[in-house]
């Protein structure tokens, strides 16, 4: 334990996710060392984040403005919808270049341990946006979890009755470059169930 102030920080650290106690203790240490003009940097940082950064009120993706700039892109398919859990998921996604629709973040996957059941996530405002948009397909990228495949399925049911919609669930298996003995049995499992035909062009 140490004294007042450096224990409060050390505490602060200690209260972000993946960041244990000695992480914690050697952040602090380190921002202890650095001089002044560096610490109120970082400072700074965080207060103008925290300031401008607000939730998109259309998708639930971080923006600086009302809408996210997904939302406001007129050239984007505003009726077919990847529903993501996080917004770290949507930069993933942007990064292939191959999804031109828009976004819907969950914030979060249904999670009991943890008390997060739906009325906790952004699902009511997502079934709100398929009937308002006319969304004819809704892709669940939801992470391969128990978490993340409890939520699609939640949805998977929720979306049921909705006959003109198509919902597709990412398809998962062998990453390119692996080798089969390294894989997990859920990860090999998969990509059987998801076998195609071998094209010959």
């Amino acid at each position: 334990m140490y004294s007042g102030p450096i224990q409060d920080l050390i505490d602060e650290f200690g209260r972000l996710p993946g960041i244990g106690p000695k992480s914690a203790q050697r952040i602090a240490f380190h921002l202890l060392r650095i001089p002044t003009t560096e610490a109120e940097r970082l400072s700074s940082a965080i207060s103008e984040a925290k300031r401008r950064v607000q939730f998109c009120e259309t998708c639930f993706n971080l923006a600086e403005a009302p809408q996210c700039g997904i939302c406001s892109d007129a050239g984007r398919d505003q009726t077919m919808l990847c529903v993501v859990e996080d917004a770290r998921d949507v930069v993933a996604v942007e990064r292939t270049n191959e999804f031109s629709g828009g976004y819907h973040v969950l914030q979060g996957c249904i999670n009991p341990i943890e008390g997060i059941g739906p009325e906790q996530l952004r699902i009511a405002e997502l079934m709100r946006r398929i009937t308002e948009q006319g969304v004819r397909e809704v892709i669940v990228c939801t992470n391969p979890t128990i978490e993340g495949e409890a939520t699609a399925m939640y949805l998977a049911r929720l979306f049921a009755p909705t006959a003109e919609l198509t919902v597709t669930r990412l398809a998962s298996g062998l990453p390119v470059g692996s080798d089969l003995e390294y894989a997990d049995e859920i990860t090999l499992g998969r990509a059987l169930t998801g076998r195609r035909l071998i094209s010959e062009g």
